[in-house]
């Protein structure tokens, strides 16, 4: 290509204000893609913050709902047990209630029959 006859668009004192404004412009950019990196590292740190935090509070809310289903099951089992308890000592007292009425009878009827015996033999 022959240069002849051609004519920069910007020769001179343009061309180096051209020249500074694109530096100007690149510097621009280089700051806001460093800006950028840093907003990217910050938002990366307080998304890892936020994610360690829930962790930590779903971690506490199991925990909790472990201590309350330990402690409800305590409480169900200590009343089952007193319940139990309970009944047993009823059946207990009126086990022991038939056993002596019939200790009474056996011994009623025990007499009745040494006496029978006795009456057969003097009746002899």
């Amino acid at each position: 290509m022959d240069h002849e006859g051609y004519e920069p668009l910007v020769s001179g004192a343009g061309y180096r204000a051209i020249f500074m404004g694109m530096s100007d412009v690149l510097q621009s950019i280089k700051n806001a893609e460093e800006s950028a990196e840093e907003k990217i590292a910050s938002s990366n740190e307080e998304a890892a913050k936020i994610l360690a935090d829930a962790r930590k509070e779903a971690a506490d809310l199991v925990q909790g709902a472990q201590d309350g289903a330990v402690s409800s099951t305590v409480k169900t089992l200590d009343s089952a047990r007193s319940k139990a308890g309970k009944e047993a000592d009823g059946v207990q007292a009126e086990g022991a209630k038939a056993v002596e009425g019939i200790q009474s009878s056996a011994g009623d009827r025990r007499e009745a029959a040494v006496q029978l015996v006795i009456d057969s033999l003097m009746s002899n």
